[in-house]
């Protein structure tokens, strides 16, 4: 149940997106966006929504990605064909770090995409709206960060951070998941790879992969892409710092030049530290307490992680999101040059239409995404632990979930309900039991032949016998998670018999079990939901 409190939040939450959407949506068909002003508005509000709504499936999937490889994906092969496919292809070698480059820079591209949709233009006015809220809604860029991150992105973390196996069940994620793989093959960011190189090394400890050593092509195909994506982090790095050191970004006036760039190095370790956060957070959800690690603090944050019913993981996902939105916005304007074209000396003597190039913030997003972004998560990805083992993240998860209690961004827990029962999002649990119940059931067969150390849940050895019937056979004394836990067991073993049969026959005899088993799980998941809706739980 909502609390009264969470109640207020959600509402005025809901009424700040709502009152954003309707701003943006002015402001396009008034011409008053890029996108709009250039092509047509109701292409600008097509394309924009596209865009949320691909940004949905880039947040979720992010969550899902991370958080499964620690689940043996037999457990959910039968139950969530699509999801076992993408993360047969996404936990391949090492294409999950693949995905999370390609991803971050996808994030980028879409959210420029969404900007030229929806962002104001310069003296922008709308709905006749006094000076201040337009100076707090349009000026800021506030209306926008709303819209798309309470839409976009919480709402998709707030689900995908405990529904991973629905989320991306879809072959939309299949297309979201080969886009990235292919942005990472262009080989932009690969510097992020030396950098995270870098840490293995100056920890004393062999680059750990999931692949067979590279051949001389394959390490000089690497490598190139290494030395062109450090050559572009080094240009941006120069025009920027180039810029700020002379003041010509569109930083604040009073804030020296010196400070200015001591506050991008600043924000630029916080955006960094938030977004290893995360990665580390989903890569230690699935796994026992026991293998979190020994560390105090390292203790301490999963616990205060986890606590309760598990709120503080997608909550943490809520504030970071506001937080890092924030670290941009201000990062964005400390690296933005600010140069008048034709009036202005151009940064290095560039031609114009370079230097308008430079003018649109693209080299300051190249340097946030791979210093602040993927770097960071792909350290925080190879060692998760000792990252949580560092006190700084414990207090700035402290912040986060302080900064989300707020509520500013509460209508995502209100969208993320109704995007739960419209979708019909269940549990990881609902389907594989918790970490500590699969470590549970993973007991060794003493033998494949009969006397075998495992009960038949619902006992069905032809497919001439009903599932109706052998989901009556089920002790009534059970709890569903006993139930459950027992069922998926017992699929786990008639599988590890289907393999060891002995003829064509005797493996579609396993295999008819298989399938009864899977049905009976599905009609236990539907039981389950039905006496938590009939008891006011759903």
């Amino acid at each position: 149940m909502v609390s009264v409190i969470d109640g207020i939040k959600q509402f005025y939450s809901m009424a700040l997106v709502i009152f954003s959407v309707v701003i943006v949506t002015a402001l396009m068909f008034t011409d008053n966006t890029k996108m709009a002003q250039d092509a047509h508005p109701v292409a600008a509000l097509v394309i924009m929504w596209l865009g949320i709504l691909w940004m949905s499936m880039v947040e979720g999937g992010q969550c899902s990605m991370v958080g499964l490889p620690p689940i043996d994906r037999e457990l959910y092969k039968e139950s969530h064909p699509t999801t076992y496919k993408i993360c047969s292809l996404g936990h391949k070698g090492n294409n999950l770090d693949r995905y999370l480059m390609g991803r971050q820079f996808m994030v980028i591209f879409i959210n420029f995409t969404i900007n030229l949709c929806g962002a104001p233009l310069e003296g922008a006015e709308v709905l006749g709206l006094p000076e201040i809220l337009t100076d707090i809604f349009l000026g800021s860029g506030i209306a926008m960060v709303l819209t798309v991150t309470t839409i976009g992105q919480l709402t998709a973390q707030v689900n995908a951070s405990h529904c991973m196996l629905d989320y991306i069940n879809t072959h939309f994620m299949t297309f979201t998941l080969y886009v990235t793989l292919i942005i990472e093959a262009t080989g932009v960011m690969h510097s992020c790879y030396f950098i995270r190189d870098l840490f293995y090394h100056a920890a004393g400890k062999p680059v750990e992969t999931n692949e067979p050593p590279r051949t001389a092509v394959q390490n000089l195909f690497h490598w190139g892409r290494v030395v062109f994506s450090l050559g572009v982090l080094c240009f941006a790095l120069a025009v920027t710092l180039e810029a700020l050191f002379n003041g010509k970004t569109t930083m604040w006036e009073f804030i020296p030049n010196g400070v200015a760039v001591l506050l991008f190095v600043l924000l630029m370790s916080v955006v960094g530290l938030l977004e290893g956060m995360q990665i580390a957070f989903f890569a230690v959800a699935k796994i026992p307490k026991a293998e979190r690690g020994d560390h105090p603090f390292a203790r301490k944050t999963c616990e205060l992680l986890f606590r309760g019913k598990g709120r503080n993981l997608p909550g943490f996902m809520v504030g970071r999101q506001m937080t890092v939105t924030l670290c941009f916005f201000i990062i964005a304007r400390v690296t933005t040059l600010d140069i008048e074209v034709g009036v202005d000396d151009n940064i290095f003597g560039v031609s114009d239409g370079i230097q308008e190039f430079f003018n649109l913030g693209f080299l300051g997003a190249i340097i946030t995404t791979i210093l602040a972004s993927i770097a960071w998560q792909l350290v925080a990805s190879a060692f998760p632990i000792a990252f949580l083992s560092n006190p700084i993240v414990y207090i700035m998860l402290r912040i986060v979930l302080l900064i989300e209690a707020t509520g500013i961004c509460s209508g995502a827990w209100f969208l993320g309900m109704i995007h739960k029962k419209v979708a019909g999002f269940q549990l990881d649990e609902v389907y594989v039991g918790t970490a500590e119940e699969r470590a549970a059931g993973q007991k060794p067969d003493h033998s494949i032949h009969a006397g075998r150390d495992f009960t038949m849940g619902t006992n069905v050895l032809n497919d001439t016998k009903n599932y109706e019937e052998a989901i009556a056979n089920l002790s009534a004394y059970e709890s569903f998670s006993q139930r459950r836990e027992r069922i998926v067991s017992n699929i786990r073993q008639l599988r590890t018999l289907a393999e060891n049969s002995s003829s064509e026959a005797e493996m579609r005899t396993y295999q008819d079990s298989i399938d009864m088993e899977v049905k009976a799980l599905t009609k236990l998941n539907e039981e389950e939901a039905k006496e938590k809706k009939a008891a006011g739980m759903v």
